[in-house]
């Protein structure tokens, strides 16, 4: 028996096999954050692919804390129904789907990646001021914050929750929230970035603290029965930033909160971090959160053979592995793992000749 190919069950929802999605930003929604007809075919492809969680990108929770223009929402009724149809071709394939509720905090208004201009995007070309812990800015060529006051971060607190309940609405299984890359939660947890001396800044848990109230706020919303997941960075593998350790504590303050998995990945608070980048890079960081903090975890970043992917569920590094760029390159990756390792592949009908 394959350990990739073993369900997983989180609270009353069961994954057929341990192959998620990664959040992977497509920067191709229509105005107003509303996904389009490209989240549904990008989507729906990996759920018919195999995989047993599929993720949306970063989908912010208030206009402002959308990374670029083009990102998705999930802020209003419309959002709702935009990603209904979404939910429903995911999950009539066999794939649970879940948003990832997210806030890009001082890295907010920038343009895509692919655009010929980099950095803020102006007010006259649909950008707009950002907000974060203090007013300074990521980099001197993104726009600078305006510094949250009390109001403020009670307003995110709420729209995360707000948000989570429009996620059930709109038929998502599971939510994650966001916590890492350099946004707006993670600008909180890592001292490079959080420079306060009030109640939201100063030691660890003081800097913990917007998260964990967001986490408790998404769990009161969704209630007992959905699963909800973080995405932290592990380590902001800058000296003085957050620590592995840092996440150890987290992650267990976060199990109490009501969160269900723990999403490892890392880096994005400063610009000028070493990242060891190379074949399964974090999976070390899942295995030492789910090991110390005694939580499941979820790896990524770098998973590529089917192999690999077997080896850190079946040692106990992680409980799901999150596949990225290896998705976006071969959707049908989850069934060709499956005969690669000796589980049935579960092809889709008008597929079964690829079988």
């Amino acid at each position: 028996m394959s350990s990739l190919f073993t369900p997983l069950t989180l609270r009353t929802v069961t994954l057929p096999n341990r192959i998620a999605l990664a959040p992977m930003c497509q920067y191709s929604a229509g105005p107003d954050g509303l996904p389009t007809d490209w989240h549904l075919v990008h989507l729906g492809t990996r759920a018919i692919g195999g995989a047993g969680l599929v993720m949306t990108e970063a989908t912010a929770v208030l206009p402002e804390g959308r990374i670029s223009p083009q990102d998705t929402g999930l802020w209003s009724g419309r959002h709702v129904d935009a990603w209904r149809p979404v939910t429903r071709l995911v999950a009539a394939h066999g794939a649970v789907p879940v948003v990832q509720l997210a806030h890009a905090g001082f890295k907010a208004s920038t343009y895509r990646p692919w655009e010929p201009r980099q950095g803020g995007v102006p007010d006259a070309e649909g950008g707009w001021t950002p907000v974060g812990p203090t007013g300074e800015p990521f980099v001197p060529e993104y726009r600078v914050p305006s510094a949250l006051d009390d109001t403020g971060i009670a307003d995110v607190v709420a729209a995360f929750a707000e948000s989570a309940t429009r996620a059930v609405a709109a038929g998502f299984a599971a939510v994650e929230i966001h916590a890492a890359h350099g946004y707006l939660l993670h600008e909180f947890l890592s001292p490079l970035t959080n420079h306060r001396a009030d109640g939201w800044g100063g030691d660890r848990a003081g800097r913990m603290r917007l998260t964990l109230e967001v986490a408790r706020s998404v769990r009161a919303a969704v209630g007992e029965d959905v699963p909800v997941l973080a995405r932290i960075s592990a380590t902001d593998w800058v000296p003085g930033g957050w620590t592995v350790e840092d996440s150890v504590a987290l992650a267990a303050e976060l199990a109490a909160a009501g969160v269900d998995l723990i999403d490892c990945s890392s880096g994005g608070a400063s610009p000028s971090a070493k990242v060891p980048v190379g074949r399964g890079y974090q999976v070390p960081l899942a295995a030492q959160v789910r090991r110390e903090a005694q939580v499941p975890t979820g790896a990524v970043g770098l998973i590529v053979e089917p192999e690999q992917a077997e080896a850190i569920i079946a040692d106990g590094e992680a409980d799901m592995v999150l596949l990225g760029r290896e998705l976006l390159r071969n959707p049908y990756w989850p069934h060709q793992a499956a005969a690669k390792l000796g589980a049935a592949p579960n092809w889709p009908d008008p597929y079964l000749r690829a079988a």
